[in-house]
């Protein structure tokens, strides 16, 4: 029995890599819905900053550390596959396309994804989020796409290798202030307000991400049809080796690539290598970028022309990341809703004073041992629905199917 057309025509290795990412992001949205901290290990603080090594332990930082890996990934291949779906369409077509779905997903993001974090039907805090991001940074590859080709390579390498000069006081001390350059470059978690009880948070600024989706672009030139896969195997090993290797040269001299260096730890060795893995991920730094998509990188040299049962369950994945992103939000807070009852809550608290997030008390949630069991039963409970609307994706051809 054939394939289907748009099963052959993609890349498995870059569809298997995007499904392992989706999966392991599920595991960092889990964790904002339901991980409780011991109140004697740090409590509140410690559930909203597993990386603080004051208070934290090396399962809790892993369990963030680990989903690091994601973002980037995706932006990376974002662009990628803009790049591949250029081979089939004039530059023109290729920069009206992007345009459309970067408004598209900035609406999906403000609007359907926002809910599916607060189930606040009042909407009283957008969030910005990488989605955002990815839409901001496709309506913007969508006029670059219109310059050479090279062009696009070497602004690329200049936002992504020198942003961080904008982290020098003696750089930005003219750039900061104002929801503007928050968006742009500075913000860490922003605040603005929107009029009375209404605000934005700015988690995501764009411009590292679209110097990462630029170079995305530029790294699909790889998976041209014309292309040795032998060869492409050994180009992604010594790349991505480079890259892992810049992290570790940043970490350990302590300057350019990100904001915080690497520090002796006084709770022990273990806290200290913690400290040298502990990269800045708002915006993302160099060292931060490096050591992501280097070892993504890695990973699909390792993925090439390998099929499996395990390869194929996570290309299910793989294949229909924006369907799984949106759905995924909202099972995580309906199975929130359900253990909000099942601890006890009544109705009268499923609205917090000065909290946007209905259903989320004071105290609620638990240890990590029963997030990584919600976590499972999430990403198990999507792969039925993410394979069906797969194989409802490859046997249709109806516009709007680009678009989710």
């Amino acid at each position: 029995m054939n394939q289907p057309t748009t099963l052959r025509n993609r890349v498995q290795s870059i569809d298997v890599l995007r499904g392992i990412v989706m999966v392991i992001m599920a595991l960092d949205h889990v964790r904002d819905f339901f991980f409780k901290a011991d109140v004697s290990s740090g409590g509140a603080s410690l559930a909203m900053d597993p990386t603080n090594l004051a208070t934290t332990t090396p399962w809790l930082f892993f369990t963030r550390w680990i989903t690091h890996f994601c973002a980037p990934t995706f932006v990376f291949l974002a662009g990628t596959s803009v790049f591949l779906m250029g081979q089939k369409r004039t530059k023109s077509q290729i920069s009206v396309f992007l345009i459309k779905r970067g408004f598209w997903l900035v609406f999906v993001e403000l609007v359907i994804i926002t809910f599916g974090w607060t189930y606040n039907p009042f909407f009283n805090l957008f969030i910005l989020q990488v989605i955002w991001a990815i839409g901001i940074s496709m309506i913007l590859l969508g006029i670059l796409v219109l310059l050479p080709f090279w062009l696009i390579f070497v602004l690329g390498v200049i936002i992504v290798f020198g942003h961080n000069l904008l982290d020098y006081p003696e750089i930005n001390k003219n750039l900061r202030g104002g929801w503007f350059s928050d968006l742009i470059y500075f913000s860490n978690f922003s605040i603005y307000s929107l009029g009375k009880d209404h605000f934005f948070l700015i988690v995501y600024a764009f411009l590292p991400w679209l110097g990462v989706m630029m170079l995305g672009y530029c790294f699909g030139k790889l998976y041209r049809k014309t292309v040795d896969p032998l060869w492409r195997r050994k180009k992604l090993l010594l790349m991505g080796g480079s890259l892992v290797l810049l992290f570790i040269i940043i970490r350990l001299l302590k300057g350019y690539g990100d904001p915080v260096a690497m520090s002796q730890q006084p709770r022990g060795s273990v806290f200290t290598v913690l400290s040298f893995l502990n990269v800045n991920k708002y915006p993302p730094s160099l060292a931060f970028l490096s050591m992501t998509i280097g070892t993504a990188m890695i990973v699909l040299a390792l993925l090439e022309n390998v099929q499996n049962k395990v390869t194929g369950f996570f290309r299910t994945y793989g294949r229909v990341p924006m369907f799984y992103y949106i759905l995924h939000f909202y099972i995580i807070h309906t199975v929130a809703i359900i253990v909000f009852f099942a601890q006890g809550y009544s109705t009268n608290e499923i609205v917090t004073k000065n909290n946007p997030f209905l259903f989320k008390p004071p105290g609620f949630g638990f240890g990590l041992p029963c997030v990584y069991a919600v976590w499972l039963f999430v990403f198990l409970v999507l792969y039925p629905l993410c394979k069906k609307y797969d194989r409802y994706k490859s046997t249709h051809s109806k516009w709007w199917l680009s678009y989710i």
